[in-house]
């Protein structure tokens, strides 16, 4: 009982961080029809970002982390939508695909060459101890992600159901040519959208970094894992994004444990395609209907 407890924990953690970034992919896939390949590196630049800061800029750890999340607004948002999306996007979703993926690259690339190629240690806010539950040993690292998780995810739950602007947003992600007609700045609506993004990235990435240090690769699984925890849910859904993010990371650490960890890597393409096969709106998304 105590190790399933452990890897409960472990699992619920891990999938708070797939949940973050999963639903950046469904906000931006919903107001823009974007979708970011680049995301997993986006979540690796943010932690390079206040090394930076902290190596070249002398800044203390609290400060560096401010500024990395401005600079992780500045580029991942504003500078990702400007430069990338508004330009390429009116060519086609296909062409977006690839120009993210080059991006993808390009931030690996870069990290490697500018920063550093080695894993770099991050520090950590909180302590990295554990703690005993139920007979169990629980990482408190584990428990602080779940609880920031669990109040970004709540903050912007309340954010889109319950403020004016948020309210728009949906507005905007449901039907952007009405809302256009309703007045609402759909433009900035969309700009809002990448910015929150960047922003869930960039908490993804303070996270994850103090537990896995700052590397260029960091971002080549989480990306992608993420990317199948939204589709797995349902592309369409920000709590469908939320469940296949914790089902995906609960049910990976219990087949690491219990089964193989050799076959770890392949458990998120296994639900990819039992989902699409037996509910491809995903678990908790809608169908829906296209007019000929």
């Amino acid at each position: 009982m105590a190790d399933i407890l452990q890897l409960l924990v472990a699992g619920l953690a891990t999938g708070g961080i797939y949940a973050l970034v999963a639903i950046g992919f469904v906000l931006l896939w919903q107001t823009s029809q974007t979708i970011n390949f680049a995301q997993g590196e986006f979540v690796m630049v943010p932690a390079f970002f206040v090394l930076a800061a902290m190596k070249f800029g002398g800044l203390s750890f609290p400060v560096a982390l401010v500024a990395g999340l401005a600079l992780a607004l500045a580029v991942l948002g504003l500078l990702f939508k400007r430069v990338v999306v508004d330009p390429v996007l009116r060519h086609g979703v296909l062409p977006l695909v690839i120009s993210t993926i080059a991006l993808a690259i390009f931030l690996k690339e870069g990290v490697k060459e500018f920063y550093a190629a080695d894993a770099q240690p991050f520090p950590a806010a909180w302590a990295t101890t554990n703690l005993a539950l139920g007979g169990a040993a629980v990482s408190v690292q584990n428990l602080v992600i779940i609880a920031v998780a669990v109040v970004a995810v709540a903050a912007l739950q309340y954010f889109l159901a319950a403020t004016r602007t948020g309210r728009r947003m949906q507005a905007t992600a449901q039907n952007p040519g009405l809302a256009r007609v309703l007045g609402i700045p759909v433009e900035r609506m969309i700009l809002y959208t990448f910015l929150i993004n960047a922003a869930l990235v960039a908490l993804a990435s303070f996270l994850v970094s103090p537990i896995y240090l700052a590397k260029f690769t960091n971002g080549e699984t989480l990306g992608l894992v993420a990317f199948v925890a939204a589709i797995v849910g349902g592309f369409n859904q920000v709590r469908g994004a939320i469940a296949g993010g914790l089902l995906l990371g609960v049910v990976d650490n219990f087949v690491a444990a219990y089964w193989s960890a050799q076959y770890r890597a392949a458990i998120p393409l296994f639900l990819l395609i039992a989902v699409i096969l037996l509910r491809p709106q995903g678990l908790l998304g809608r169908a829906e209907e296209r007019t000929v």
